[in-house]
């Protein structure tokens, strides 16, 4: 009896760790869908703009069905023919930070967004949800999708602009692929677009876990030529006709520079094995902006350039949450009775599933405050009042941070430690 009981849990166990047959499901190349976002404060709705093939699934080809991350939407695929969830990711969109500005009271608005998946080799149904401030779906569009439909824009024979390899480590299905994208640079500016793009990976791999992950990225720059030099600042009533189409005061917000047109940016990759997205803008301007499996845009010329990028890129790649706090957000974006999706930010819900094991032994929770508190120390781990720009109810693990400061000289302990996971997460069995 005692063996049939361990042969049961065995199998239980091999069952919870099976990995999805890539070779059975998929075909090798990866389909893009083009989305719309649409809605307001109180309604929103999804609409499929586009399919579109690309030659090559650069994603990942483990952990297919499951998810690290909540994010604030996610997108499941699903074999027709058997009914298994072959493929999901998580991820985040400007829409709904838009529904939660004042705009969103009185104005129905549309966004982009663009997904990538595996193609399958059969018809499959795949379900992508958008979840409300406190993690509850507030609509979901379930579709079917035939990989042989006449209607799949296939850009397997486009030619895109010149790429540069910065990083070249192994093939896609072994290393992560990054591609950095010029923005307001003219033809002329490319050789400046490949030496700040050269600068913003230096950067990045003097932190870690990224130091220690080199061998596991590809990063190429892709010198995509504008017309003008330089990003549209619309408060100043400058507008450029620019490669990506950014621009600053997105949201109306003063240094948030937004990429809206992320099906142009998509476009303009075709040709280029890629998972993750910086846009490199010609701009002197401070901003930044870092949006989970979306995108990360950062201005190349301004004197906290390199500081901006690697928290940015802490947004975009590893679904960190700002750990800075204003008060005067429009949005309450995180409650005292749901934990936050981001591994570095606490409501104190459910601690426990967070970094309540790094603490140090016998530290109070929450980490009272301290006047004697070195104002860059980044190593004590704790949990400090104040976060993802709210000054009470949301908690940091550190007094400071990369995702706090620019002043800081790295990542806190816990946000190491959860960029590690995603790249664990990319490229092995969980």
């Amino acid at each position: 009896m005692r063996k049939f009981f361990c042969a049961i849990m065995m199998a239980v166990a091999v069952v919870a760790v099976a990995e999805v047959n890539f070779d059975k499901y998929f075909d090798g190349r990866a389909l893009r869908v083009d989305y719309a976002f649409a809605g307001d404060s109180v309604k929103q709705e999804i609409f499929v703009s586009e399919y579109v093939s690309l030659p090559k699934w650069c994603g990942r080809r483990v952990n297919m069905d499951t998810l690290l991350l909540e994010g604030t939407g996610d997108v499941v695929m699903r074999s027709l023919e058997d009914g298994k969830k072959i493929y999901c990711q998580s991820f985040s969109t400007h829409f709904q930070d838009w529904t939660g500005t004042p705009q969103a009271l009185t104005l129905k608005c549309a966004y982009e967004h663009v997904v990538l998946m595996p193609m399958p080799r059969n018809k499959v149904e795949i379900e992508i949800r958008l979840f409300d401030f406190k993690q509850r779906p507030v609509t979901v569009f379930r579709h079917e999708f035939d990989p042989k439909d006449i209607m799949v824009r296939n850009l397997a024979s486009v030619k895109g602009p010149e790429t540069k390899a910065l990083v070249a480590s192994g093939s896609p299905e072994e290393c992560i692929d990054l591609a950095i994208v010029a923005e307001g640079y003219t033809k002329e500016e490319l050789p400046m677009f490949y030496a700040d793009a050269q600068r913003m990976v230096d950067e990045l791999f003097k932190y870690e876990p990224f130091k220690s992950n080199k061998h596991r990225f590809n990063i190429v720059a892709v010198g995509a030529e504008s017309a003008e030099s330089g990003v549209s600042e619309p408060a100043k009533g400058i507008w450029k006709d620019t490669a990506c189409k950014t621009f600053f005061d997105f949201l109306y917000m003063k240094r948030l520079i937004g990429v809206v047109n992320l099906r142009r940016v998509n476009d303009l990759l075709a040709a280029v094995p890629y998972e993750h997205i910086v846009v490199l803008a010609n701009s002197s301007e401070y901003g930044g902006c870092g949006v989970y499996n979306s995108y990360d845009i950062t201005p190349a010329h301004h004197a906290g350039t390199l500081a901006v990028f690697v928290h940015e890129f802490g947004h975009s790649f590893g679904g960190l949450g700002d750990e800075y706090f204003y008060d005067e957000m429009y949005t309450q974006y995180y409650y005292p009775d749901v934990e936050p999706w981001h591994e570095n930010l606490t409501t104190l819900c459910d601690f426990q599933r967070k970094w309540a094991d790094m603490l140090p032994k016998g530290a109070p929770v929450p980490t009272p405050p301290n006047p004697n508190q070195d104002k860059n120390d980044y190593t004590t781990v704790g949990v400090f009042e104040g976060g993802g720009n709210q000054s009470k109810g949301v908690y940091r693990p550190a007094f400071n941070c990369r995702m706090r400061t620019n002043t800081v000289p790295d990542y806190c302990p816990v946000c190491r430690r959860a960029l590690q996971h995603m790249i664990d997460y990319h490229l092995q069995p969980m």
